[in-house]
Protein backbone atom coordinates (compact mmCIF):
# COMPACT_ATOMS: atom_id res chain seq x y z
CA UNK A 1 0.00 0.00 0.00
CA UNK A 2 1.05 3.60 -0.45
CA UNK A 3 2.40 5.42 2.63
CA UNK A 4 0.28 7.47 4.99
CA UNK A 5 1.47 11.08 4.75
CA UNK A 6 0.45 13.77 7.27
CA UNK A 7 -0.23 17.10 5.54
CA UNK A 8 -0.32 20.05 7.94
CA UNK A 9 -2.44 23.07 6.95
CA UNK A 10 0.06 25.67 8.18
CA UNK A 11 -1.33 29.16 8.88
CA UNK A 12 -5.05 29.02 8.04
CA UNK A 13 -5.09 32.77 7.29
CA UNK A 14 -2.84 32.09 4.31
CA UNK A 15 -3.02 29.88 1.25
CA UNK A 16 -2.14 26.61 3.03
CA UNK A 17 -5.73 25.30 3.21
CA UNK A 18 -6.38 26.24 -0.44
CA UNK A 19 -3.32 24.51 -1.88
CA UNK A 20 -4.06 21.50 0.32
CA UNK A 21 -7.64 21.38 -0.94
CA UNK A 22 -6.46 21.55 -4.54
CA UNK A 23 -3.98 18.72 -3.96
CA UNK A 24 -6.64 16.58 -2.27
CA UNK A 25 -8.91 17.04 -5.26
CA UNK A 26 -6.35 15.40 -7.56
CA UNK A 27 -6.30 11.65 -8.13
CA UNK A 28 -2.51 11.79 -8.58
CA UNK A 29 -2.12 12.59 -4.88
CA UNK A 30 -3.77 9.29 -3.97
CA UNK A 31 -1.64 7.43 -6.50
CA UNK A 32 1.39 8.59 -4.50
CA UNK A 33 0.17 8.27 -0.92
CA UNK A 34 -2.78 8.20 1.47
CA UNK A 35 -2.99 11.77 2.78
CA UNK A 36 -4.07 12.56 6.33
CA UNK A 37 -4.70 16.27 6.91
CA UNK A 38 -3.67 17.68 10.29
CA UNK A 39 -5.43 20.99 10.79
CA UNK A 40 -8.72 22.76 11.27
CA UNK A 41 -11.58 20.96 9.53
CA UNK A 42 -13.59 24.20 9.24
CA UNK A 43 -10.70 26.00 7.52
CA UNK A 44 -10.24 23.06 5.16
CA UNK A 45 -13.96 23.05 4.34
CA UNK A 46 -13.87 26.77 3.58
CA UNK A 47 -10.87 26.28 1.30
CA UNK A 48 -12.55 23.34 -0.44
CA UNK A 49 -15.52 25.52 -1.28
CA UNK A 50 -13.28 28.38 -2.47
CA UNK A 51 -11.42 26.15 -4.93
CA UNK A 52 -14.53 24.25 -6.03
CA UNK A 53 -13.64 20.89 -4.51
CA UNK A 54 -16.21 18.20 -3.83
CA UNK A 55 -14.58 15.85 -1.32
CA UNK A 56 -16.10 14.93 2.03
CA UNK A 57 -14.19 15.79 5.21
CA UNK A 58 -14.15 13.24 8.04
CA UNK A 59 -12.79 14.87 11.21
CA UNK A 60 -11.35 13.18 14.27
CA UNK A 61 -9.38 14.33 17.31
CA UNK A 62 -5.70 13.54 17.86
CA UNK A 63 -5.38 10.04 19.27
CA UNK A 64 -8.69 8.83 17.84
CA UNK A 65 -8.87 6.20 15.07
CA UNK A 66 -9.03 7.58 11.57
CA UNK A 67 -12.73 7.45 10.66
CA UNK A 68 -12.28 6.24 7.07
CA UNK A 69 -9.62 4.98 4.72
CA UNK A 70 -8.30 8.02 2.79
CA UNK A 71 -9.34 7.61 -0.83
CA UNK A 72 -10.31 10.12 -3.54
CA UNK A 73 -13.36 12.01 -2.36
CA UNK A 74 -12.93 11.02 1.31
CA UNK A 75 -10.54 13.22 3.33
CA UNK A 76 -9.44 12.46 6.88
CA UNK A 77 -8.69 15.53 9.00
CA UNK A 78 -7.08 15.24 12.43
CA UNK A 79 -8.47 18.40 14.07
CA UNK A 80 -7.23 19.61 17.49
CA UNK A 81 -10.45 21.59 18.02
CA UNK A 82 -9.16 25.16 17.87
CA UNK A 83 -12.16 26.34 15.79
CA UNK A 84 -10.31 28.44 13.22
CA UNK A 85 -12.74 28.02 10.32
CA UNK A 86 -14.17 31.53 10.60
CA UNK A 87 -10.95 33.46 11.15
CA UNK A 88 -10.27 36.46 8.88
CA UNK A 89 -8.08 35.65 5.90
CA UNK A 90 -4.94 37.50 4.92
CA UNK A 91 -4.10 38.93 8.35
CA UNK A 92 -1.55 38.06 11.00
CA UNK A 93 -3.37 36.16 13.75
CA UNK A 94 -1.98 34.85 17.02
CA UNK A 95 -4.66 32.12 17.01
CA UNK A 96 -3.63 31.00 13.53
CA UNK A 97 0.05 31.09 14.51
CA UNK A 98 -0.64 28.88 17.50
CA UNK A 99 -2.74 26.61 15.32
CA UNK A 100 0.08 26.17 12.83
CA UNK A 101 2.37 25.12 15.67
CA UNK A 102 -0.19 22.68 17.06
CA UNK A 103 -0.78 21.08 13.66
CA UNK A 104 2.94 20.45 13.30
CA UNK A 105 3.31 19.17 16.87
CA UNK A 106 0.52 16.64 16.36
CA UNK A 107 1.96 15.50 13.04
CA UNK A 108 5.38 15.00 14.65
CA UNK A 109 3.82 12.91 17.41
CA UNK A 110 2.11 10.77 14.80
CA UNK A 111 5.35 10.33 12.86
CA UNK A 112 7.40 9.53 15.97
CA UNK A 113 4.83 6.87 16.88
CA UNK A 114 5.12 5.38 13.39
CA UNK A 115 1.50 6.14 12.55
CA UNK A 116 2.37 8.17 9.47
CA UNK A 117 5.36 7.61 7.23
CA UNK A 118 6.24 11.27 6.58
CA UNK A 119 5.13 14.86 7.11
CA UNK A 120 4.38 17.41 4.41
CA UNK A 121 3.81 20.99 5.59
CA UNK A 122 1.92 23.94 4.14
CA UNK A 123 3.46 27.36 4.97
CA UNK A 124 3.26 29.15 8.29
CA UNK A 125 3.70 32.85 9.01
CA UNK A 126 6.60 33.72 11.32
CA UNK A 127 4.97 36.87 12.74
CA UNK A 128 1.80 34.93 13.54
CA UNK A 129 3.82 32.07 15.01
CA UNK A 130 5.61 34.49 17.34
CA UNK A 131 2.34 36.24 18.23
CA UNK A 132 0.95 32.83 19.15
CA UNK A 133 3.72 32.35 21.70
CA UNK A 134 6.13 30.18 19.72
CA UNK A 135 9.49 31.89 19.22
CA UNK A 136 10.98 29.91 16.35
CA UNK A 137 12.41 31.12 13.03
CA UNK A 138 10.36 28.54 11.13
CA UNK A 139 9.31 24.93 10.61
CA UNK A 140 12.83 23.50 10.58
CA UNK A 141 13.71 24.76 14.04
CA UNK A 142 10.38 23.62 15.48
CA UNK A 143 10.92 20.16 14.08
CA UNK A 144 14.44 19.99 15.53
CA UNK A 145 13.14 21.00 18.97
CA UNK A 146 10.16 18.62 18.95
CA UNK A 147 12.36 15.69 17.92
CA UNK A 148 15.33 16.73 20.10
CA UNK A 149 17.58 16.75 17.05
CA UNK A 150 20.93 18.57 17.01
CA UNK A 151 22.25 17.46 13.63
CA UNK A 152 19.88 18.58 10.88
CA UNK A 153 19.83 20.71 7.76
CA UNK A 154 17.52 22.30 5.22
CA UNK A 155 17.57 20.90 1.70
CA UNK A 156 15.79 22.55 -1.23
CA UNK A 157 14.86 20.41 -4.22
CA UNK A 158 13.74 21.41 -7.70
CA UNK A 159 13.48 19.39 -10.91
CA UNK A 160 16.84 20.89 -11.97
CA UNK A 161 18.89 21.02 -8.77
CA UNK A 162 19.14 20.23 -5.05
CA UNK A 163 20.74 22.53 -2.46
CA UNK A 164 21.50 21.86 1.22
CA UNK A 165 22.50 24.59 3.68
CA UNK A 166 25.22 24.92 6.30
CA UNK A 167 23.26 27.78 7.93
CA UNK A 168 19.81 29.24 7.30
CA UNK A 169 17.87 31.77 9.37
CA UNK A 170 20.64 33.87 10.87
CA UNK A 171 22.37 37.09 9.82
CA UNK A 172 25.27 36.86 7.41
CA UNK A 173 28.01 37.61 9.96
CA UNK A 174 26.54 35.04 12.35
CA UNK A 175 26.27 32.52 9.51
CA UNK A 176 29.99 32.78 8.81
CA UNK A 177 30.75 32.37 12.53
CA UNK A 178 28.61 29.23 12.67
CA UNK A 179 30.36 27.49 9.79
CA UNK A 180 32.97 25.07 11.11
CA UNK A 181 34.80 22.07 9.65
CA UNK A 182 32.58 19.84 11.77
CA UNK A 183 29.39 21.45 10.45
CA UNK A 184 30.65 21.19 6.87
CA UNK A 185 31.40 17.50 7.33
CA UNK A 186 28.06 16.95 9.05
CA UNK A 187 26.00 18.53 6.27
CA UNK A 188 27.91 16.70 3.54
CA UNK A 189 27.10 13.44 5.33
CA UNK A 190 23.43 14.40 5.69
CA UNK A 191 23.26 15.16 1.97
CA UNK A 192 24.96 11.87 1.10
CA UNK A 193 22.76 9.79 3.39
CA UNK A 194 19.54 11.48 2.22
CA UNK A 195 20.23 11.01 -1.47
CA UNK A 196 21.48 7.46 -0.92
CA UNK A 197 18.25 6.61 0.90
CA UNK A 198 16.34 8.02 -2.09
CA UNK A 199 18.17 5.68 -4.46
CA UNK A 200 21.34 7.51 -5.56
CA UNK A 201 24.34 5.17 -5.58
CA UNK A 202 27.17 7.68 -5.22
CA UNK A 203 25.82 11.23 -5.04
CA UNK A 204 28.18 13.96 -6.19
CA UNK A 205 28.29 16.74 -3.59
CA UNK A 206 29.76 20.18 -4.34
CA UNK A 207 30.47 22.77 -1.63
CA UNK A 208 30.12 26.52 -2.30
CA UNK A 209 32.82 28.91 -1.21
CA UNK A 210 32.00 31.58 1.37
CA UNK A 211 33.79 34.45 -0.37
CA UNK A 212 33.76 35.62 -4.01
CA UNK A 213 35.63 33.14 -6.22
CA UNK A 214 35.84 30.81 -3.19
CA UNK A 215 38.46 33.14 -1.72
CA UNK A 216 40.76 33.06 -4.79
CA UNK A 217 43.54 31.33 -2.78
CA UNK A 218 43.30 33.88 0.02
CA UNK A 219 42.90 36.99 -2.12
CA UNK A 220 39.33 37.56 -0.88
CA UNK A 221 38.29 37.15 2.72
CA UNK A 222 40.43 35.97 5.61
CA UNK A 223 41.03 32.35 4.70
CA UNK A 224 37.54 31.13 5.64
CA UNK A 225 37.47 28.45 2.95
CA UNK A 226 40.72 26.85 4.11
CA UNK A 227 39.73 27.14 7.77
CA UNK A 228 36.04 26.24 7.74
CA UNK A 229 35.25 24.27 4.58
CA UNK A 230 38.23 22.34 3.24
CA UNK A 231 38.84 20.19 6.37
CA UNK A 232 35.18 19.10 6.39
CA UNK A 233 35.31 18.22 2.70
CA UNK A 234 38.50 16.22 3.21
CA UNK A 235 36.96 14.35 6.16
CA UNK A 236 33.98 13.38 4.02
CA UNK A 237 36.20 12.23 1.17
CA UNK A 238 38.17 10.09 3.62
CA UNK A 239 34.88 8.26 4.31
CA UNK A 240 34.40 7.53 0.63
CA UNK A 241 31.89 10.33 -0.03
CA UNK A 242 32.17 12.06 -3.41
CA UNK A 243 32.54 15.62 -2.08
CA UNK A 244 34.43 18.45 -3.73
CA UNK A 245 35.09 22.17 -3.43
CA UNK A 246 35.01 24.83 -2.23
CA UNK A 247 33.79 26.04 -5.63
CA UNK A 248 32.97 29.63 -6.65
CA UNK A 249 29.24 30.11 -6.08
CA UNK A 250 28.79 32.31 -9.15
CA UNK A 251 29.40 29.33 -11.47
CA UNK A 252 28.66 26.33 -9.26
CA UNK A 253 24.87 26.52 -9.56
CA UNK A 254 25.13 26.63 -13.35
CA UNK A 255 27.29 23.51 -13.23
CA UNK A 256 24.82 21.76 -10.94
CA UNK A 257 21.92 22.50 -13.30
CA UNK A 258 24.06 21.23 -16.17
CA UNK A 259 24.34 17.92 -14.33
CA UNK A 260 27.88 18.01 -12.96
CA UNK A 261 26.68 17.53 -9.36
CA UNK A 262 23.73 15.99 -7.55
CA UNK A 263 23.55 18.46 -4.69
CA UNK A 264 25.16 21.78 -3.79
CA UNK A 265 26.14 22.68 -0.21
CA UNK A 266 25.35 26.39 0.28
CA UNK A 267 27.01 28.32 3.09
CA UNK A 268 24.14 30.62 3.99
CA UNK A 269 20.45 31.22 3.32
CA UNK A 270 20.43 33.53 0.30
CA UNK A 271 23.37 31.82 -1.38
CA UNK A 272 21.23 28.69 -1.73
CA UNK A 273 17.69 30.05 -1.79
CA UNK A 274 18.28 32.66 -4.49
CA UNK A 275 19.25 30.26 -7.31
CA UNK A 276 16.55 27.76 -6.32
CA UNK A 277 13.79 30.35 -6.37
CA UNK A 278 14.94 31.81 -9.68
CA UNK A 279 14.85 28.33 -11.18
CA UNK A 280 11.62 27.01 -9.72
CA UNK A 281 9.74 29.15 -7.22
CA UNK A 282 6.43 27.37 -7.81
CA UNK A 283 7.80 23.81 -7.74
CA UNK A 284 10.56 24.06 -5.15
CA UNK A 285 10.41 21.73 -2.17
CA UNK A 286 11.92 22.25 1.29
CA UNK A 287 13.15 19.03 2.93
CA UNK A 288 14.33 18.78 6.54
CA UNK A 289 17.03 16.10 6.75
CA UNK A 290 18.64 14.44 9.74
CA UNK A 291 15.67 14.43 12.14
CA UNK A 292 15.78 11.81 14.89
CA UNK A 293 13.64 8.75 14.41
CA UNK A 294 14.15 8.88 10.65
CA UNK A 295 11.28 11.34 10.30
CA UNK A 296 10.88 12.66 6.79
CA UNK A 297 9.49 16.19 6.38
CA UNK A 298 8.93 18.03 3.14
CA UNK A 299 7.35 21.42 2.52
CA UNK A 300 6.51 24.02 -0.05
CA UNK A 301 9.25 26.54 -0.71
CA UNK A 302 7.02 29.61 -0.54
CA UNK A 303 5.18 31.62 2.06
CA UNK A 304 1.61 32.14 3.19
CA UNK A 305 0.78 34.70 0.46
CA UNK A 306 -1.67 36.66 2.60
CA UNK A 307 -2.28 39.03 -0.33
CA UNK A 308 -4.13 36.36 -2.33
CA UNK A 309 -5.43 34.13 0.48
CA UNK A 310 -9.10 33.21 0.15
CA UNK A 311 -9.31 34.13 -3.54
CA UNK A 312 -8.94 30.61 -4.90
CA UNK A 313 -6.07 31.55 -7.22
CA UNK A 314 -3.10 30.15 -5.30
CA UNK A 315 -1.08 27.61 -7.27
CA UNK A 316 -0.46 24.26 -5.62
CA UNK A 317 2.38 22.83 -7.73
CA UNK A 318 4.95 23.23 -4.93
CA UNK A 319 2.78 21.32 -2.47
CA UNK A 320 2.19 18.61 -5.06
CA UNK A 321 5.96 18.30 -5.51
CA UNK A 322 6.43 18.20 -1.72
CA UNK A 323 3.92 15.35 -1.48
CA UNK A 324 5.79 13.46 -4.20
CA UNK A 325 9.11 13.85 -2.37
CA UNK A 326 7.51 12.80 0.94
CA UNK A 327 6.19 9.64 -0.68
CA UNK A 328 9.55 8.91 -2.32
CA UNK A 329 11.57 9.41 0.87
CA UNK A 330 9.14 7.75 3.31
CA UNK A 331 10.63 4.64 4.96
CA UNK A 332 9.24 1.57 3.26
CA UNK A 333 8.51 -0.18 6.57
CA UNK A 334 6.54 2.64 8.16
CA UNK A 335 2.79 3.42 8.06
CA UNK A 336 1.98 1.55 4.88
CA UNK A 337 -0.73 -0.74 6.22
CA UNK A 338 -4.43 -0.02 6.83
CA UNK A 339 -5.25 3.18 8.72
CA UNK A 340 -5.04 3.03 12.49
CA UNK A 341 -5.33 5.30 15.52
CA UNK A 342 -3.70 8.69 15.13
Amino acid sequence: MTPLIAITLGDVCGIGPEITARSLAETETYDLCRPIVVGDAGALARARDVVGGSFEIHACRPGEPFPVEPVPGEVVCVDPGLDLGGIEMGKVSAAAGHGAYEFLRIAVEMAMAGKVAAICTAPLNKAALHAGGHRFPGHTEILATLTETDSYAMMLATPQMKVIHLTTHVGLLEAVRRITPERTHQVIRLAHDTLTAAGAEAPRIAVCGINPHAGEDGLFGEGEEAEKLTPGIEAARAEGIDASGPWPADTLFFRAVRGDFDVVVACYHDQGHGPVKVLSLEEGVNITVGLKGGIVRTSVDHGTAFDIAGQGIAKHESLGAAIRYAAQLAPADRATGPVRAA
